[in-house]
């Protein structure tokens, strides 16, 4: 890996707005790249490979593994992993540019410990449960049964949230989104 890379990792429970804040980041012109990271599970909506995801099977996934090819990698729900491939992050070094990145509490922690310094962990925080319950509903991407079963797992991952460098409550976008740029504008300078 590259000694000059700068890393920026946002994780959230599902829901709480990071891909959202992500987005205003890149759009504000800030010099950052969004890591696409790999997953097992399959295409949402209008997702293309290459694009939100690289999409592989959990057999593809599990051979990248054995390889060494991932710098995190994390099996969320049974045969359902995330991870950032290494080949990610030299891509994205080659460009001169950040690397920003959304996944999840374990990854993020694995790779503060990986870079120290050069990684800014950022954790967004929704501003409760219920608020979290209306935008998975109105987001109408996932059953019912997945709803709850993404709730569930926020409460494990808001129990990370101190070890992380920041943590911002999106009660407010447009003040979310400003926290994190001057968040970013710092750790960059």
């Amino acid at each position: 890996m590259q000694e000059n890379i700068k890393i920026i990792v946002f994780t959230a429970p599902s829901g709480a707005g990071k891909s959202t804040i992500i987005s205003y980041l890149i759009k504000e012109g800030l010099p950052l790249e969004f890591s696409i990271s790999a997953t097992s599970r399959l295409p949402r909506g209008t997702e293309k490979h290459g694009v939100e995801y690289y999409f592989l099977s959990a057999d593809d996934f599990r051979s990248k593994i054995e390889a060494g090819e991932f710098v995190e990698y994390e099996e969320v729900y049974k045969d359902c992993f995330y991870g950032t491939l290494k080949s990610e992050l030299s891509r994205i070094a080659r460009t001169g540019k950040a690397t920003i990145m959304d996944i999840d509490v374990k990854g993020a922690l694995n790779i503060k410990k990986q870079f120290g310094d050069s990684a800014l962990t950022i954790f967004v925080m929704p501003p409760d449960v219920q608020t979290l319950r209306e935008r998975l509903t109105l987001r109408a991407t996932d059953s019912t049964e997945k709803i709850e079963e993404r709730l569930a797992k926020a409460e494990y991952e808001i129990s990370f949230a101190p070890q992380f460098d920041i943590t911002i409550i999106n009660a407010d976008l447009h003040e979310a989104e400003q926290r994190a740029a001057q968040a970013i504008r710092e750790f960059l300078a």
